[in-house]
């Protein structure tokens, strides 16, 4: 288990008290450690989780996520592929389907290196097997919306909600983490992943239901001492309603909740390129030259 967090690696050492797992407090973008884990461990399989998530933070936080997000899966898969490592399931976002933020765009790049690399195994140039995992919200996940919801709830609110009419779509933690380890039983190399889950739900109906849950009411002309919601205005780069796939082409899978597609990607001479210019401006903390690779990645 490596987590550049310790807070986070010891939360999970309070839930999982079992011998055989190693915590590792580490940077997905430090090459020497990943190295020296995958050499001494001898690992077989990687399920990659890292990554920057929140969408508003990350509209102003350009270098960190996509160092993080791209350049931190890029130098996971090399030294993955050094090893020999059997099988990369990289963890997705439904927020990689048509970008319309910093941490979406950044996920589909990091879509993009795992699609020229299963092309690379489906030739038989290396031999690690790479899939992507693609879906929603996860209730109870860190930083996500149950949390902040019933945070407000209890302390008489009021409920801050972007829009009234956004929708997402929501899977329980233990859900995500078995599909998750299920697809990596189903891949042979070269698919996006896609969980069903359900209708999407709007924020709205979910507030509501999470008010009468704990026993209060919601704020009316009738009802002064109820809690009040508030409308904020969607955040940069917020979608109405997202999506977790482009077109229509998924099909089943031996799993009833899985279904894999196939996604046309970048060019990876194109990609490399577009990593390139991400490393040096990143670098050199070129905060104008980022943004004009990422107009051209966009375009």
């Amino acid at each position: 288990c490596l987590d550049i967090s310790e807070n986070n690696i010891y939360k999970i050492q309070q839930v999982i008290k079992h011998k055989n797992i190693e915590y590792v407090v580490g940077d997905i973008n430090d090459r020497k450690l990943v190295k020296y884990i995958l050499k001494k461990y001898n690992i077989n399989i990687i399920f990659h989780t890292a990554a920057y998530k929140h969408v508003p933070i990350m509209e102003f936080n350009l270098y960190q996520s996509f160092k993080n997000n791209c350049l931190g899966t890029l130098s996971l898969v090399e030294e993955a592929i050094n090893y020999n490592v059997k099988k990369f399931i990289f963890v997705s976002s439904d927020k990689a389907v048509r970008p319309t933020n910093v941490m979406g765009l950044s996920k589909r790049l990091s879509e993009s290196i795992i699609d020229y690399h299963q092309q690379k195994y489906n030739k038989n140039e290396i031999n690690t097997q790479f899939s992507i995992v693609r879906f929603g919200n996860v209730l109870e996940s860190s930083g996500s919306l149950i949390p902040l919801l019933r945070s407000q709830i209890l302390k008489g609110g009021p409920i801050t909600i972007t829009h009234r009419d956004v929708i997402r779509y929501f899977m329980t933690l233990s859900e995500a983490a078995h599909l998750v380890i299920e697809s990596s039983f189903l891949t042979e190399g070269s698919e996006i992943f896609l969980f069903d889950m359900g209708e999407p739900i709007r924020i709205l109906d979910l507030a509501k239901r999470m008010v009468n849950l704990y026993g209060r009411q919601i704020k009316t002309g009738e009802n002064y001492e109820g809690i009040d919601i508030q409308y904020i205005g969607l955040r940069p780069g917020e979608k109405l309603y997202e999506e977790l796939l482009i077109g229509d082409n998924a099909t089943k899978t031996e799993h009833s909740r899985i279904l894999k597609a196939q996604e046309d990607f970048l060019p990876y001479e194109v990609l490399i390129k577009h990593l390139e210019k991400i490393e040096s401006a990143e670098r050199l903390g070129d905060v104008l030259a980022l943004k004009e690779v990422l107009k051209e990645v966009v375009s």
